[in-house]
């Protein structure tokens, strides 16, 4: 039994054969651009400020996201060592820079599926004021500063972590300090000034997708026998195919960009929530 997630039996024989094939996360990696227009978007964040709200572009990208799990659960889930799991928990990883340099850290957030925007964008103001802080923030700082300061227990405590989690024998504390066993990661390079990009999904850990935001960028749209241009926020994604086929990764994308070109609908909770197994038996609450 795995700490992060739940082992998925019946499934479509497909993705039980399919690992055996693409072992590995970077064999099974497809790659896609989502254009999502952002007149919505910043029309939404205006009318927001004026009623005393202050939400950013990433809590409405991240809420499209997360909004789209709870109707499809299958993004939510991994592979390791040949096997689907579904995991037990919302967990997102994000870089913080730190203040005045371009030096970076990485950590993650916890969501619940049940979140709105307002909850989604607490959750990103109070991490980013605790990793944006000097020097060794969390957890995923320490663990990293201590394989840097023991050099010759790099080889072998990165290959015992490998071994470790393909077995899952990998502790509670050693998952939550990496940032290689999230749900998904998100990075927005943009802050940058730099254009979307196409990001690995690791080998090492559960990461499923990798989500890269970019500079804004003129997207020709066909309107009748007209061509008009749309200011677009291009994301990258990145994801693991052996989680889910095509068709089903097409929808959950269609689904965010729905909700990314209306927000006012993630400022209530889901109406319903599927999951791969039951809250009681499978999910981690965690207190915010």
């Amino acid at each position: 039994m795995r700490q992060d997630g739940k082992r998925l039996k019946q499934v479509d024989p497909m993705y039980t054969l399919i690992s055996y094939f693409m072992p590995e996360r970077n064999d099974a990696m497809n790659m896609v651009t989502l254009d999502i227009p952002l007149e919505p978007i910043q029309t939404y964040l205006n009318a927001k400020r004026k009623e005393g709200y202050r939400l950013s572009h990433m809590a409405v990208v991240l809420s499209a996201v997360i909004r789209a799990m709870t109707e499809f659960p299958a993004l939510n889930r991994f592979i390791v060592n040949k096997k689907i799991y579904a995991r037990n928990e919302l967990a997102v990883g994000m870089v913080v820079l730190k203040p005045g340099t371009m030096e970076g850290t990485m950590n993650k957030m916890y969501f619940e599926l049940e979140d709105t925007i307002f909850d989604v964008q607490n959750s990103i103001d109070s991490y980013v004021e605790t990793n944006r802080k000097t020097g060794e923030t969390n957890k995923t700082d320490k663990l990293m500063s201590f394989f840097m300061k023991q050099t010759w227990l790099i080889s072998f405590g990165t290959a015992l972590l490998r071994w470790m989690d393909k077995h899952n024998l990998l502790p509670r504390a050693i998952i939550e300090a990496s940032p290689f066993h999230v749900s998904f990661s998100i990075t927005n390079l943009a802050s940058i000034r730099t254009n979307h990009i196409y990001h690995h999904v690791y080998n090492f850990g559960t990461t499923s997708m990798f989500l890269a935001l970019g500079n804004t960028r003129e997207v020709l749209k066909k309107k009748g026998d007209q061509l008009d241009s749309e200011k677009c926020m291009p994301i990258g994604v990145v994801m693991d195919e052996r989680i889910c086929d095509g068709s089903y990764y097409a929808a959950a994308f269609q689904k965010m960009k729905a909700y990314m070109k209306n927000p006012a609908l993630l400022e209530t909770p889901p109406e319903k929530v599927e999951r791969d197994f039951p809250k009681e038996e499978n999910w981690r609450v965690r207190n915010k």
